[in-house]
């Protein structure tokens, strides 16, 4: 909770610092690494994301897209999509199937928010906001088995709960229709009730990397 209300503040100082060069730079071009090109009104964009965190003390790679309305060159209303792609196994006293090998998949949905400063800038700051549901399941990663195909493969332990994930990038132009954003954002997940996963296991900082496309 520490964590969201510094990012919080920090966004809202910057916000301050950089309001007056903000509102000069919208009657200007987009500048980016290789050009310059008129500004527009409004636009949209998507987004894929490559999130480096943990879950349950276990390295958890995620994979996001996002996208929606971009407004007045500061703000994306839209909606967001992640999943984790790797193993994180579940512990053997917590597995739904005793003595059987199960991994942990975590899903997370919902709103998706971005507040830009100095949007035609080269290089400028993106303040992110998620908000939705997240679920955990148990799962046979492995492919199926021969005998009792059925009951190995279904997901088990289902697991829903609230996420709120408010994070930082730096962003850069790179062409007009594509932004490289390097960041940082911090998930926090409150009702977690699966089998060996508290709200701590589940909420932790990722290090992202995102491409975005679309007219900015």
């Amino acid at each position: 909770m520490r964590i969201i209300i510094l990012v919080l503040l920090v966004g809202f100082a910057s916000a301050t610092s950089f309001g007056q060069t903000q509102q000069e730079d919208r009657g200007g071009e987009i500048q980016t690494l290789f050009n310059r090109n008129p500004i527009r009104s409004s636009g949209g964009y998507g987004a894929i994301t490559n999130k480096f965190t943990s879950i349950n003390g276990e390295y958890a790679n995620m994979v996001e897209m996002y996208g929606g309305w971009y407004v007045n060159q500061r703000f994306l209303l839209g909606l967001s999509g992640s999943a984790t792609t790797n193993n994180i196994p579940v512990p053997s006293e917590y597995s739904a199937l005793p003595g059987e090998d199960l991994s942990y998949e975590y899903v997370q949905f919902g709103l998706a928010t971005e507040y830009v400063l100095g949007s035609n800038r080269t290089f400028h700051l993106v303040f992110q906001l998620m908000t939705g549901a997240g679920l955990t399941v148990q799962y046979d990663r492995y492919g199926y088995r021969e005998s009792n195909y059925r009951s190995y493969n279904l997901p088990m332990d289902e697991n829903w709960f609230f996420v709120a994930e408010p994070g930082v990038q730096l962003e850069v132009n790179v062409f007009k229709w594509m932004r490289f954003s390097p960041g940082y954002s911090y998930r926090s997940v409150y009702g977690s009730d699966a089998a060996g996963l508290s709200d701590d296991d589940l909420s932790g900082s990722s290090f992202n990397l995102t491409l975005k496309f679309g007219k900015f």
